[in-house]
Formats: structure tokens, C-alpha cells, sequence
């Protein structure tokens, strides 16, 4: 990366991270009710996940026949793991199955809504236009401007900008409070065991090696090339910023539900 760009970039990412890491959503998460509906609008960001994946596996990968040989199969090799976990890893029952339906199972586990992820799915599975697709759904527009983002840098077809909005904007911060909240409720592991199953695995896979890999797949992609390097923080920069508005979207439904709550117990307390 350009030494003029670079500590101003580390800079600005640092703000967001941090930002993202002391999000008041993280405060607000104290119940199921609370993952419940945390899930019910993150289910579109585990769902848009893949597809930056899988357009990742297209640059960087033999998906082209006649097949011929990439530049660098470390990156190739990186691609095809992450989509081999992602897309068929092994339930906790040892059933391949990606992510995303583990996610969808979890949340039929916890009563959260799936009706509308479900219809959007089926919206696509018939080729209809993912921005066609979102405006059919209820749903916060900020959650829809997060998934319209992630095309507008697939659609570019260019794998620098693909690979920052991977490297850069997924830092997913799967909250700890998710793991504190299960223990409470379900401590022996009953109630809730898919949802935990996916948790664990999603950090038992994330680790200390994907975040090494994924930035010398910018360095492989953008090499000396200030250009480049330019434009791949410009969208590392708006995919944080895009995270940052989701989370406080579902923040905010998780507030007004809360407010709704205590409504009702008052109404209650004055009845009584």
C-alpha cells in the first residue's frame, strides 16, 4: 500500500473498528427476545456474505473452463477453504449443510421470524433482481442499503474491490454477549443447541489465520498499483460505515421493542 495512504486508512479503520466493537447494540443484546429480533435483520448480511464470497471464488479461483492456472494458489487454495466451510460444512448432527441454513435453523430454534429472508430467497431463486427482490420486504432501509452495497462491488466484476469489502468491512463481530446470554438460559445446552453450535463454529473458523490470509490477498491484488490501493480503501472505508448503520438499525428495533415491553408491564402494574 502507498506510504501517503496508509496511516491515514489504518486511521480511519481503527475509528469504525473500534466504533463497531463498542456499538451500543452490544449493551442492548440481554435476551433471547433481543437475539431474536438481532437475527432477524442480520440473517441478510450472513445471506450477501456468500455471494461476495462466491464472486471472491470466481476471481480468484479455476471456475473458467478451459481451466488454466491462477497467479497464486495460496489465495486459491484460501478461497475454496473458506467456501468449503461456508457453504458445506457439518452440522452438529454431521449433516453438510452452509451456514446460512444453520443460521435459518437456529432461528426457527429461537421463534425469530424467517418469513421474510424465506420470500426473498425464493424472490431470487427466480432470477428476480436482488434490488427488486428487497424492495418487496419490510424491513429497515438501512438493512437493504447494506445488501445493495455488497452487489455494487460484486457487479464491478474488479477483485481488489470485492476483496476489501471482504477483508476490510466483514470483520463480523459475532457478540460475546450472544454466548452469556445462552449460558443463562439454556445452560445445559437444550433448548438452544443449534444456535450455539453455530456460534462456536463461527469462531472456532475464524481464528488467526483468515485475517493474515485475507490481507495478503490485498497485497497480491493491488501490489504496487496506487490506484488500486486508492479505490480498495475507499470500500473497505464505506463497508464499515454500512455495518455501522446496520447495526444501529437492529439497535434501534431492539430499543423500540424494549420500549414496547415495558409499556405493557405498566399497563399490567396499573391493572393489578
Amino acid at each position: 500500500m502507498p506510504n501517503k495512504n496508509i496511516h491515514e486508512f489504518e486511521r480511519k479503520r481503527v475509528v469504525l473498528i473500534t466504533h463497531l466493537k463498542n456499538h451500543i447494540l452490544y449493551n442492548n443484546l440481554k435476551s433471547i427476545g433481543d437475539v431474536r429480533i438481532f437475527m432477524e435483520s442480520h440473517i441478510y448480511a450472513v445471506w450477501d456474505f456468500m455471494s461476495l464470497l462466491k464472486s471472491l471464488q470466481i476471481e480468484l479461483t479455476g471456475t473458467v473452463i478451459p481451466w488454466t492456472p491462477k497467479k497464486n494458489p495460496i489465495l486459491t487454495r484460501f478461497i475454496n477453504e473458506i467456501v468449503h466451510v461456508e457453504e458445506s460444512d457439518l452440522d452438529q448432527f454431521g449433516q453438510p449443510k452452509s451456514h446460512f441454513e444453520m443460521y435459518l435453523e437456529a432461528m426457527e430454534e429461537v421463534k425469530a421470524k424467517t418469513t421474510g429472508i424465506r420470500h426473498f430467497i425464493k424472490c431470487v431463486q427466480k432470477n428476480k433482481d436482488v434490488d427488486v427482490a428487497l424492495k418487496d420486504l419490510k424491513i429497515d432501509t438501512r438493512i437493504k442499503d447494506f445488501v445493495q452495497f455488497t452487489f455494487e462491488i460484486i457487479n464491478t466484476k474488479q477483485a481488489h474491490l470485492i476483496a476489501s469489502a471482504f477483508t476490510y468491512g466483514r470483520e463480523d463481530i459475532i457478540p460475546d454477549m450472544f454466548i452469556k446470554i445462552l449460558g443463562e438460559v439454556d445452560p445445559n445446552n437444550k433448548l438452544y443447541s443449534k444456535l450455539k453450535f453455530y456460534l462456536d463454529r463461527h469462531i472456532e473458523i475464524d481464528g488467526d489465520t483468515h485475517g493474515p490470509l485475507a490481507l495478503k490477498m490485498m497485497q497480491e491484488l493491488c501490489e504496487n498499483d496506487a490506484k488500486k490501493w486508492i479505490e480498495a480503501m475507499q470500500v473497505g472505508e464505506s463497508a464499515l460505515e454500512h455495518r455501522i448503520k446496520l447495526w444501529d438499525a437492529i439497535n434501534e428495533l431492539i430499543e423500540f421493542d424494549k420500549e414496547g415491553r415495558n409499556l405493557k408491564k405498566l399497563k399490567i402494574q396499573k391493572i393489578a
